[in-house]
């Protein structure tokens, strides 16, 4: 008898835990259908996590809240309003472009100070709940999604330092000197004597690796923006709470997909 109740105890449990899974799923169905996706400007696409500001409240996650203003998607990061060029949802990225750079005009120059340094994720990958990330973890690598482009004024000529690109076909700072840029990180060995840094901006343009760069390349990758990623949001969508932070989820480039948990079982992507 005791052993007849048991089993009849299990069952209900059972039952009680299964209606609520099909109760979940429906309503998360449910929320779907009632969240089509926002457009702003040539944004058309913009659904979870990301939300417009005024949609629904339910629809994506309010820590990826975009906004439009005057028909451009802008992103709020830290201190500064940043356009939004791409969201892309097979990458789990989304690149923006400081709104100072204009592209009919050369002499434009970023307006905010933004580095690698400035996003927890360099620190500690694996200890981050920010919600976007300047890296992310690609076939077993943690991998940065920008490098940086240094503007440097310096009150004398800089002729010897290949790496020292000169801005004054195009750029007009309102100071004495001489205008620098520099793409890649400023390493010591690199630092001339009377110069200081103006400004530190991301850039994820391709092609910044060439021996003799000019000022024409080093703007169009400004022009171009920077991705930054909320992978660990889609790892805790896709394999738990936390599951970034405990290494146990990571992009697979082969199969593009999210890999999850130790025994490498795939999740396919949105």
């Amino acid at each position: 008898m005791r052993n007849s109740l048991g089993v009849m105890w299990r069952e209900r449990v059972l039952s009680v835990v299964l209606l609520f899974v099909v109760a979940h799923i429906s309503a998360t169905m449910e929320q779907e259908d009632l969240c089509p996706p926002s457009s702003c400007g040539k944004i058309t696409n913009i659904t979870h996590p990301f939300r417009l500001k005024g949609d629904p409240i339910g629809c994506g996650d309010k820590r990826y809240e975009l906004a439009c203003e005057n028909d451009v998607t802008v992103l709020y990061l830290y201190w500064g309003k940043y356009n939004v060029e791409a969201i892309n949802y097979d990458n789990f990225t989304v690149r923006v472009v400081d709104p100072g750079l204009q592209q009919q005009n050369c002499s434009s120059l970023p307006r905010y100070f933004l580095s690698l340094y400035n996003f927890s994720d360099v620190v500690s990958y694996y200890n981050t709940t920010d919600p976007y990330q300047a890296s992310y973890r690609i076939d077993y690598w943690v991998d940065n999604v920008f490098q940086h482009i240094v503007l440097l004024n310096c009150s004398h000529p800089v002729a010897d330092n290949d790496k020292y690109v000169n801005t004054a076909s195009c750029v007009k700072w309102e100071s004495e000197g001489y205008i620098y840029a520099i793409a890649g990180d400023l390493i010591a060995e690199d630092f001339e004597v009377r110069c200081h840094v103006k400004v530190v901006t991301p850039t994820s343009w391709r092609g910044l690796d060439t021996q003799k760069l000019s000022y024409t390349t080093i703007l169009e990758a400004l022009l171009y923006g920077f991705d930054i990623s909320w992978m660990t949001r889609s790892c805790d969508d896709k394999c738990g709470n936390l599951s970034a932070q405990r290494g146990d989820c990571y992009f697979d480039s082969s199969k593009h997909a999210l890999r999850c948990g130790k025994h490498g079982s795939l999740y396919p992507l949105f």
